[in-house]
C-alpha cells in the first residue's frame, strides 16, 4: 500500500491563522435531557487497567448510527434505546427499542468488563454487545421495539471474552462480518517484580451467516473467521468492498496470531546439546569463522541514548525511514533502491526502546563517508528521565532463550569506551550546533524553518503530542494480508481526525493526517481490481491545523466532514465543554473562520459519544452526554 504523500501544490504558506466566526448559540446549539440516562461506569475490578485499556475507555464512542433511522445508545439499565430526528425540527425523540439481560458482575480479574457498543448491519439489521461477552442480533423497526435475531457469545481459554464492537459490515447479501477487540492478558510477572501482567489486544472477525438466523433464546459461540494482535485497541475499522478487505487503524500494526501459532516448538541440535568441550576438540585452535556482529552499537549519557547502523554507503538517503514515537522506533530500508549485500537491512516495526525518549528533540542522521565499504545511520535520542540508566536499546532484547530470538532482538552490550564512536559524534557535532542556533542544518539556504504563524510562539512538547500515531493494517477476509499491505512494516503516522461516524454512503475513506503544522486530507478511492492496491490522495488541507489542536487539552474526540473539523472536549470539573470548528480555508485565502460553541452546560455530565446524520444536504451532529443530547448544526 502507497504511503501518505502530500500534493505541496495543496498546502498553504501564506495562511496566518484563524479568525472568530461568532456564530449565534441559540440558533446552532440545542440541548435536550435524556429520559434514559447514559453511563461511563464500568464494573469495579480487584486489578488495575493497563494505560491502553484506559485510553480505549476515555475514547470509547457510545452512539452508533445510521443515517436513515438516527442514533442508538445503551443507557445505564441496559436498554438500548433509538433516537430519531425530525428531519424539519431537527427535535430528537427517544424510545426504549429492546431491553439488554443485565449482566451478573464478577469479580474474575482476568476478564475486564467493556462499555456496551453497537453498530448497525444495514437499516435493517443492528448488531449490540453488553461488554460482558455477550453480542445480540436485532431486526429494527420504525415504531416497534426490535426483534432478537439471535445470541451470540464469544468464548476464548473456555471461558467468556468481554469485547468491544467496532464495526460490522455486509460482505455478501447473506452474511456479514464485525470486527470485535479484547483485552489478552500475558503470564503474570513473579510475585517479587514490580512489573505488571502485559496487555496486548486480540482482534476478532466475526462471521454472521443472516440466511441461518434463529430468533430462539438459545445461545451459540460466534463463528472466528481470523484473528489478529496488536498492541493498542483499533481506532477506526471498515470494510472496504473494492479490495475484499477490511482497513484496521491503530496504534500499532496487528500481527497474525496464525503465524505465531504455527511456529513449530524448537528442536535443538545434537550439536547444540553436544557436551563443551567436545572428544578431541581443541579450544585452542583459531577460528576460521569470524563471530557475527551485533546489528547495531550503542551508548549512552545521563540525558541521551546514540545508536549507530552499518549500512552500504551506497544507500541513498531517500530509502531510509525512520519515525520516533515516545515509546518506539520505526526503521526501514527499500531495498529497491540498495544494491544486494551480504548484510542484513535493518527492520523494525513499532519496536519499544527500553524506556521513553523525547520524540520531539530525537533525530537521525546519515553519513555514508564514515568508512569505505558502509556508512553510519546514527539515532540520537533524547531521554524522558533524565537520569535513568538504560540497561537494552529496546523492550525485547534478550528477554526470550537465544534460539528463539530474531535479529532485533539480540542483546547488545552498550559500548562503554567513547573513542569507539567519535567518528558518530563528530558527525553529529554540526546538526547539534544547528538545533540551538535555529539556522539552516542542511547548507541549503532554507532559514531557520519556522513559519510566521509559529513564530514565538512554538512549543515542540506540546506541538509534537497533538492528534495519535497510527498504523493501517489490511486483512482480507480470509485472514490473510494482500500483496500490496507491505504487512508487518506498517509506517506510522500522526492521525488528526477521522470521518464523522454515521453511515453516509459515499464508499470513500478519508483522514487527516499531521503535515508540519497543517492537517493533510486524504481520500481512498474505490478499486476496479481487488489486487490493485488504491492511492491514498491528497486532496485538500486544514492550514495550521495540527498547530490550533496542539493546545486542547482536554479533547476527547475530533471528526471532520468535508468542510469542518469538529474537536469536541470531554468537560472537566462539571464546567461543560467546548466543540471547536474549524472550516476548512481555500488556497488563496489567508485566514479561516473558527467558531466556539459550548455543548455543555455543566449538569449534562461527561461527553459520551459523538456522531453526524444527513438531513436534507446538512450535516446534524449529535453529542451525547450523560444526561443530555445536544444537537449542533452545521452553518
Amino acid at each position: 500500500m502507497s504511503t501518505f504523500t502530500v500534493n505541496r501544490k495543496l498546502l498553504n504558506p501564506k495562511f496566518e491563522g484563524y479568525k472568530f466566526d461568532f456564530v449565534d448559540q441559540d440558533q446552532v446549539v440545542t440541548r435536550y435531557t435524556l429520559p434514559h440516562p447514559a453511563s461511563q461506569a464500568t464494573a469495579s475490578t480487584q486489578s488495575w487497567l493497563s494505560f491502553y485499556e484506559v485510553q480505549s475507555r476515555i475514547s470509547h464512542n457510545h452512539l452508533a448510527l445510521d443515517n436513515e433511522l438516527g442514533a442508538v445508545y445503551v443507557d445505564r439499565e441496559y436498554n438500548v434505546i433509538l433516537i430519531s430526528i425530525d428531519p424539519k425540527s431537527l427535535v430528537p425523540s427517544f424510545r426504549t427499542v429492546y431491553e439488554l439481560p443485565k449482566p451478573i458482575s464478577t469479580s474474575n480479574v482476568q476478564n475486564h468488563s467493556e462499555y456496551p457498543s453497537a453498530a448497525y448491519i444495514s437499516s435493517e439489521l443492528l448488531l449490540v454487545s453488553d461488554g460482558y461477552g455477550s453480542m445480540y442480533l436485532l431486526r429494527t423497526s420504525s415504531s416497534d421495539p426490535f426483534q432478537l435475531l439471535g445470541t451470540h457469545q464469544l468464548s476464548a481459554e473456555e471461558r467468556v471474552q468481554p469485547f468491544l464492537l467496532h464495526c460490522a459490515d455486509l460482505v455478501s447479501p447473506k452474511t456479514a462480518v464485525a470486527i470485535l477487540s479484547s483485552s489478552h492478558r500475558g503470564t503474570k510477572p513473579d510475585a517479587a517484580s514490580k512489573k505488571p501482567t502485559p496487555v496486548n489486544f486480540d482482534i476478532w472477525a466475526a462471521k454472521i451467516d443472516i440466511s441461518a438466523l434463529d430468533p430462539s433464546d438459545a445461545t451459540y459461540s460466534i463463528n472466528v473467521l481470523w484473528t489478529r494482535q496488536g498492541d493498542q485497541v483499533p481506532i477506526l475499522s471498515k470494510y472496504d468492498p473494492s479490495r475484499n478487505a477490511f482497513m484496521i487503524i491503530g496504534g500499532s500494526s496487528y500481527r497474525d496470531t496464525r503465524a505465531i501459532l504455527s511456529t513449530p516448538p524448537y528442536e535443538p541440535s545434537p550439536d547444540e546439546i553436544a557436551p563443551i568441550p567436545r572428544a578431541g576438540e581443541n579450544l585452542d585452535d583459531i577460528q576460521t569463522n569470524p563471530a557475527k556482529p551485533p546489528p547495531y552499537s550503542w551508548t549512552q549519557t545521563s540525558d541521551s541514548v546514540t545508536v549507530a547502523f552499518s549500512l552500504p554507503s551506497n544507500t541513498p538517503k531517500t530509502a531510509i525511514g525512520v519515525k520516533f514515537t515516545t515509546e518506539s522506533l520505526t526503521l526501514f530500508i527499500i531495498d529497491d533502491f540498495v544494491p544486494s549485500t551480504a548484510v542484513p537491512l535493518p527492520v523494525y516495526s513499532s519496536k519499544l526502546f527500553w524506556d521513553g525518549i523525547q520524540s520531539s528533540s530525537s533525530y537521525w542522521t546519515w553519513d555514508k563517508e564514515a568508512e569505505h565499504s558502509f556508512g553510519l545511520l546514527t539515532l540520537h535520542l533524547d531521554k524522558l528521565h533524565e537520569g535513568t540508566k538504560w540497561m537494552q536499546v529496546f523492550a525485547a532484547a534478550g528477554k526470550s532463550a537465544s534460539g528463539e530470538l530474531s535479529p532485533e532482538d539480540v542483546e547488545v552490550p552498550e559500548t562503554l569506551d567513547p573513542s569507539e564512536l567519535w567518528l558518530i559524534r563528530e558527525s553529529l557535532e554540526k546538526y547539534t550546533a544547528a538545533l540551538v542556533t535555529g539556522e539552516d542544518a542542511s547548507g541549503l539556504g532554507l532559514g531557520r524553518g519556522v513559519p510566521s504563524l509559529g513564530e514565538g510562539e512554538i512549543d515542540e512538547e506540546v506541538d509534537f503530542s497533538v492528534g495519535r500515531s497510527a498504523c493501517m493494517t489490511w486483512v482480507r477476509l480470509d485472514g490473510s494480508s494482500p500483496s500490496w499491505s507491505n504487512s508487518g512494516r506498517e509506517y506510522p503516522v500522526t492521525l488528526l481526525s477521522v470521518p464523522f461516524p454515521g453511515r453516509r454512503g459515499n464508499g470513500l475513506s478519508s483522514l487527516v493526517i499531521k503535515e508540519g503544522l497543517d492537517g493533510a486530507v486524504y481520500a481512498l478511492q474505490p478499486n476496479s481490481d481487488a489486487e490493485a492496491p488504491g492511492q491514498w490522495t491528497h486532496t485538500c488541507t486544514y492550514s495550521a491545523l495540527a498547530f490550533v489542536l496542539a493546545s486542547k487539552q482536554d479533547v476527547r474526540f475530533t471528526f471532520h466532514n468535508e468542510n469542518f473539523v469538529f474537536a469536541l472536549e470531554n468537560g472537566l470539573r462539571n464546567r461543560g465543554g467546548n466543540v471547536y470548528a474549524y472550516r476548512r480555508a481555500k488556497l488563496s485565502e489567508t485566514w479561516a473562520k473558527q467558531a466556539i460553541l459550548k455543548v455543555g452546560d455543566g449538569v449534562g455530565g461527561a461527553l459520551l459519544g459523538v456522531g453526524a446524520i444527513r438531513v436534507e444536504d446538512q450535516d446534524v451532529v449529535l453529542a451525547l452526554t450523560e444526561n443530555q443530547l445536544v444537537v449542533v448544526k452545521t452553518w
